[in-house]
């Protein structure tokens, strides 16, 4: 289907104009509320996808707010929508709508939700608008407005220390996070006099300002999405957050990692492969860096996960390890750039961030439903759940085997990718990742025993069941995680491919803008 370009404000539209309206349909009626949000999330997500098929049938999409010329970049905005970017956008949208179904149950016992609502649909603008803008200096407007929304959204259980003190945490982090890629803007439009990804990226020399601009970026956005030594507010933030709020944090994450990845592959594609051609070293040197990194990551969130007796937390550790598991599989795919099996690990690590999106939100609505039962989130004061919660305890065995890498479910099928590339890569690299797969499975067999089974506490006995809205997105997204685990070629085909064809072949991504006179 051919999507008129105007679709692609749209989808950021929507949200922005659902979150003003939203406190006013409060007014009214709370269920016409939710309704009225779901609605608002559930059309956007359609959007999303009709505009997935036209991107991946017919390629790159733009969309320009303001003047078309490029020597008055201060007033025109550019969308610029590729396979990667409508990739991260599904992604988001899957979870943004999951959550809002998840939290009409879940949160129904809580004030301000008007204002709840809102925020999340403001979070939901901005992180589509990190995927979706061509400009940099957006990129940190979009930046903001999500860092903003999540602080709010992380602190919302205002009467709980943990989580206003975990909100702080966050806001720190980020407004350290968005000054530095607001100088790195600066740097980079003081040289060149552009804001444009693509027009930077034909024009940028990999001057020592340059460099230092990367440099910027990568450890802000590197930052935001948790990778170690980086990760001292994921913890605190996922494990403090409202369960439904942590799944959405995780798709914030992720959009920080687009922006790891938009840089390192567009803004800065077309200089590094220039100078790699003369001095292949540099490539290398930011491939081993990214595949270190994630090896420490890996290793640090299994470890301290391991040690945890706080469910949301012990989850949080675990997706502190899985974010190391996609920066493996990148960093190998850059390190072997050119290489058959450069080309898997990065495929293996495109196609983790969608799986461990779905597999570590099902386990954060799995911790939702244990406290919404329970109100307890300490393994040490719960057992015997399964008695009672046999649905919730099914989807718990899907999420722990998906997210330890088990076949036949999705996380399986992108680890096997890794594992596969990055021992050709080096040896040692597959057998550390590998070994940790199975210590995490070992966390979660432990946090099975400890949750749902053992004998049940007598003030257990009368647990019931969550409701059935919340049951139906755990199931919705259980049903998504088998499928892609049964057909990864499927997805691979048609969806990781695409993308990570788009970051690898930035030369059409920057034609579309420069070439086309946009």
């Amino acid at each position: 289907m051919n999507m008129p370009d105007y679709t692609i404000p749209l989808v950021v539209a929507i949200p922005l104009l659902g979150a003003f309206l939203t406190p006013l349909v409060s007014r009214i009626n709370d269920k016409l509320r939710n309704v009225f949000v779901i609605i608002v999330l559930a059309l956007n997500a359609l959007l999303v996808f009709l505009l997935a098929s036209d991107i991946l049938t017919t390629g790159i999409k733009t969309y320009v707010f303001g003047a078309k010329d490029l020597t008055y970049p201060i007033v025109r905005i550019l969308f610029e929508v590729d396979a990667m970017s409508i990739f991260m956008a599904i992604i988001s949208s899957i979870l943004v709508l999951a959550a809002v179904t998840y939290s009409w149950a879940f949160m129904k016992e809580n004030t301000g939700l008007d204002k709840y609502y809102t925020l999340i649909l403001l979070l939901t603008a901005g992180m589509l608008g990190m995927v979706f803008t061509g400009d940099m200096f957006n990129f940190f407007v979009f930046l903001e407005i999500t860092s903003i929304a999540s602080c709010a959204l992380i602190a919302f259980w205002t009467d709980v220390g943990e989580s206003v003190e975990a909100g702080f945490k966050y806001i720190v982090i980020s407004a350290t996070g968005a000054l530095f890629v607001l100088f790195a803007v600066a740097l980079l439009y003081g040289q060149y006099n552009a804001l444009n990804i693509a027009q930077l990226s034909s024009v940028i020399q990999y001057t020592f300002l340059d460099k230092i601009a990367l440099v910027l970026l990568i450890v802000a956005l590197a930052m935001k999405a948790g990778i170690v030594p980086m990760h001292m507010w994921l913890p605190d933030s996922y494990g403090s957050a409202p369960s439904t709020i942590s799944i959405v944090l995780v798709s914030a994450t992720l959009a920080s990692l687009y922006g790891v990845l938009r840089v390192v592959f567009t803004l800065y594609g077309n200089a590094l492969s220039t100078i790699a051609n003369f001095d292949i070293s540099v490539n290398v040197f930011i491939g081993w860096f990214i595949v270190a990194l994630a090896v420490i990551s890996i290793i640090v969130g299994v470890t301290m996960a391991l040690i945890q007796s706080d469910f949301k937390r012990l989850i949080a550790y675990g997706a502190v390890a899985e974010i190391g598991y996609m920066f493996l599989g990148i960093g190998a795919g850059l390190t072997a750039l050119g290489t058959a099996y450069g080309r898997t690990a990065l495929n293996g690590g495109i196609f983790h961030i969608m799986n461990d999106a779905l597999d570590v939100g099902l386990l954060f609505l799995v911790a939702g439903a244990i406290y919404y039962a329970t109100r307890e989130r300490s393994l040490d004061r719960l057992g015997g759940l399964a008695r009672n919660m046999k649905y919730t305890t099914a989807f718990f065995i899907i999420g722990l085997l998906a997210v330890a890498g088990m076949p036949p479910l999705n996380g399986f099928a992108s680890k096997i990718l890794i594992y596969e590339s990055t021992f050709q890569l080096n040896p040692i690299l597959a057998i550390v990742a590998i070994l940790c797969s199975i210590l995490l499975l070992a966390v979660f067999v432990k946090v099975f025993h400890s949750a749902f089974m053992g004998p049940q506490l007598p003030k257990y006995k009368d647990v019931k069941e969550v409701p059935r809205s919340m049951l139906f997105v755990m199931g919705v997204i259980a049903c998504i995680i088998v499928f892609i685990g049964l057909f990864p070629e499927f997805v691979i085909n048609n969806v990781v491919e695409p993308a990570a064809n788009a970051l690898v072949g930035y030369s059409e991504y920057v034609s579309q803008v420069v070439a086309g006179g946009i």
